[in-house]
């Protein structure tokens, strides 16, 4: 974050070193109207995938505590992660995450969090920026995520920042991911890439 954008928010974005921060829980929390209804057809000629937006019955609210392995910052398995924040008070009130996935030279936005009652603020958009601008730095041909499709709210924002669906996951959570209406969905930023 720039000193410009700081002053515009009045927030600054350190770095969260793994040494003081790992094992951070991450308090995702969402309730939404909506979802992405994912269907899948199947036939001798191949496939047929149709993404369609639907209203729930009633609103539906996911929290931490309906999830196995609940989100927090650097995980064994993202080895080489990297995260930056926001602190007040000592409390986290919003990071970002990221590792490389050297094999295929991506950046993987791991997690995206702010608090509550600090959004709609341009906290998110900021942390962003930092992600993009690593991916460029280290020259990534992509800069990728995750989130479900019924995080209807966290989908619009990601195409507003620019990603696009990529692909999806209908088992990733759970086996019942499709009627859950909770299938993980792949978006991504393609940068260009020079020949070699």
């Amino acid at each position: 974050m720039n000193k410009q954008e700081a002053e515009q928010y009045a927030f600054e974005i350190i770095p969260l070193p793994r040494e003081k921060w790992q094992g951070t829980p991450i308090p995702m929390r969402y309730t939404t109207k909506e979802y992405y209804d994912v269907e899948m057809e199947e036939s001798p000629e191949g496939f047929r995938v149709i993404m369609e937006k639907k209203s729930f019955a009633e609103p539906v609210s996911h929290t931490p505590e309906e999830y196995d392995f609940p989100d927090s910052l650097y995980q064994e398995h993202w080895e080489k992660a990297c995260a930056w924040g926001i602190v007040k008070e000592g409390e986290m009130i919003a990071c970002i995450e990221t590792c490389p996935e050297e094999w295929s030279n991506r950046l993987m936005v791991t997690e995206l969090w702010v608090h509550e009652d600090y959004r709609r603020q341009g906290i998110a958009h900021a942390l962003m920026a930092l992600a993009k601008e690593q991916a460029q730095r280290d020259k990534r041909r992509a800069l990728m995520l995750e989130t479900q499709s019924c995080n209807v709210g966290a989908i619009a924002f990601y195409r507003q920042e620019g990603f696009a669906l990529i692909g999806f996951d209908s088992c990733c959570y759970q086996n019942r991911d499709l009627e859950r209406k909770e299938v993980r969905l792949n978006l991504g930023i393609l940068y260009h890439q020079e020949a070699q």
